[in-house]
């Protein structure tokens, strides 16, 4: 079976699943995105991967494991989300030791959040991107059937990073930096990549 590479494009939050995100895989050589729901924490820690910029004051889960790779040498080479099985995404670390690979299974948000720190690709195989693959349609018309290719309206509301920023705008840089900081403290990634985002466009 060939195997297909995919970017990350972003994470969406969902209405119809509270406290759910999705995070959407897109294929490097199409048009295909693969949503995959993840929970809240996991969204924060790709959300951090994502935003190099910002750092949280302790280290979270998937860097205390990054940390303890880089100790003993161990290296993720990739990601492979090799099964879906009822709407579930079953992912393998594929890692090297001493020239010893060694395949790890893992959940498909914990594997790519760790692939993100250790710079490491990720990959699914064709059948399963022609299986659960989607060609996103933000806005179908309301003359359209509901389809497949259209069930990520419902489960995604919103782009993270397409949020308003409209709040910030009557800060000054100051305040800006001072609420960055208060946003980091509290572990609130989301918001603080927002502000980022404010004070790099003055």
């Amino acid at each position: 079976m060939s195997l297909v590479r995919l970017n990350i494009k972003g994470i969406s939050y969902s209405q119809t699943q509270n406290g759910a995100y999705a995070l959407i895989l897109n294929e490097v050589d199409g048009d295909r995105k693969l949503p995959i729901v993840i929970g809240a924490f996991e969204a924060q820690s790709i959300a951090i991967a994502l935003e190099k910029e910002i750092k949280p004051p302790r280290p979270l889960t998937h860097d205390l494991f990054k940390n303890f790779s880089d100790r003993y040498d161990i290296v993720i080479k990739q990601v492979i989300i090799h099964k879906l099985v009822d709407g579930v995404f079953y992912s393998s670390l594929i890692c090297e030791r001493d020239k010893i690979e060694e395949i790890i299974d893992a959940r498909t948000s914990d594997a790519i959040a760790l692939a993100l720190r250790f710079d490491a690709p990720i990959f699914t195989y064709k059948n399963i991107l022609d299986k659960a693959g989607i060609y996103l349609k933000v806005n179908p018309s309301k003359d359209e059937e509901p389809d497949d290719n259209i069930l990520l309206d419902e489960v995604l509301a919103e782009e993270i990073e397409t949020k308003s920023t409209d709040s910030f705008k009557g800060k000054t840089i100051e305040e800006l930096n001072n609420l960055l900081s208060e946003a980091v403290n509290n572990e609130d990634y989301e918001t603080a990549a927002r502000i980022r985002d404010e004070i790099s466009k003055r």
